[in-house]
């Protein structure tokens, strides 16, 4: 499953691939010495929400890229106290056979420069309907890399490229299969990032 694919740009280095991430995010810096990678139950439909989450407001504008000379190896792995995770639908409500577009913003809220793995192996969007879990990203992915990339101060990153739920209930059974369509009702969208999850962000299929 086609999941988000970063640029990276390390020592000099650009990969010909498009950038799905807004707000700078800049690769994290390597070392330079050489060296030698069960069963869901039916969703309700049109359950009452759980609790109401409103998508994200658009992203401040981030800080310049971090310093090149800074060591990967010194720098801090993000963690919940500094990084913010959002998970963000492009809308509230879709009708009869609109998609959702799903994407994650992160912000860096502390005072110093850490490095995340943003990569498709760190990623995660999850859809539930109260309790039940209709669709995980993970379920049907194919070949997931890492990409480590580092969040200055008060720098807040969006992913441009969204990644389309189909509407169906995914199972790691079910990958090359006809899957049950969604019912009609209130959906929960939950994004984990480089170990971080995001609060819950609610949507209606209609």
């Amino acid at each position: 499953m086609l999941l988000l694919v970063l640029l990276v740009v390390g020592a000099g280095v650009t990969l010909a691939l498009w950038r799905p991430w807004e707000g700078g995010a800049a690769a994290a810096p390597q070392p330079t010495s050489p060296g030698p990678s069960g069963t869901p139950t039916t969703a309700s439909p049109d359950a009452s929400p759980s609790a109401s989450s409103s998508a994200p407001a658009p992203s401040e504008s981030p800080s310049e890229a971090a310093s090149p000379s800074a060591s990967a190896t010194t720098m801090p792995v993000c963690s919940s106290g500094d990084v913010t995770v959002s998970a963000v639908t492009d809308r509230d409500s879709y009708g009869a056979g609109e998609e959702p577009r799903l994407s994650i913003r992160m912000e860096n809220s502390g005072d110093t420069a850490c490095a995340i793995n943003v990569g498709t192996s760190a990623q995660s969007f999850t859809i539930s309907s109260g309790t039940d879990v209709w669709w995980r990203s993970t379920d049907c992915q194919t070949e997931p890399s890492d990409q480590v990339v580092q969040l200055d101060p008060g720098q807040t990153v969006s992913s441009v490229e969204p990644l389309v739920w189909d509407r169906t209930r995914s199972s790691v059974s079910t990958c090359e299969d006809d899957r049950p369509r969604a019912l009609a009702g209130y959906y929960n969208l939950v994004v984990s990032v480089g170990g971080i999850d995001s609060e819950e962000t609610q949507f209606r299929l209609r």
